[in-house]
């Protein structure tokens, strides 16, 4: 990687504007949740350990102290679920709490935070490497953990 391209991986995630998009996910797989996705309710090529989300939609947009998702979510919760079955997704659209930023001896950023939905607290936990390539894991108070894997990449004028 050169210089140039490390400065500018530097900027953006200094610059706290930018856009995650996951190429897969890896929900917290108890015995249950395995017996359900293994049942044949899943694509060809995906387990109840890894899910494919190539053609499916999916972002976490952090812009200055603001964040928004719009992530699939598979997992247990430890409550009742949403009227409707609303929270089949982490949806953030508000303030990033406790937002901190750490380099790492591999020149990748450790970078964690708190954000809520409109039920649930969030504690989220991201990895963006020099390649652009991130592993996030977000945790809710009401359900259990779940990993993304993805890109990182600028956040677009027009998209603010």
């Amino acid at each position: 990687m050169s210089q140039a391209d490390m400065d500018a991986f530097n900027t953006l995630v200094k610059s706290q504007h930018y856009e995650i998009e996951s190429d897969w996910l890896y929900p917290h797989a108890s015995m249950a949740l395995q017996q359900v996705l293994n049942s044949g309710v899943l694509p060809a090529g995906n387990n109840a350990n890894s899910i494919s989300l190539g053609g499916n939609s999916n972002f976490l947009k952090i812009s200055g102290d603001s964040i928004s998702s719009y992530l699939p979510y598979y997992g247990e919760r430890q409550m009742s679920v949403d009227y409707g079955g609303r929270d089949s997704t982490i949806e953030f659209d508000g303030t990033v709490n406790n937002y901190q930023i750490e380099q790492n001896k591999d020149m990748s950023y450790t970078i964690t935070f708190d954000a809520k939905s409109n039920f649930e607290g969030f504690k989220v936990f991201i990895k963006l490497s020099p390649n652009l390539k991130s592993d996030m894991t977000i945790s809710g108070n009401t359900r259990s953990s779940i990993r993304y894997t993805g890109t990182v990449k600028p956040i677009v004028e027009d998209e603010l």
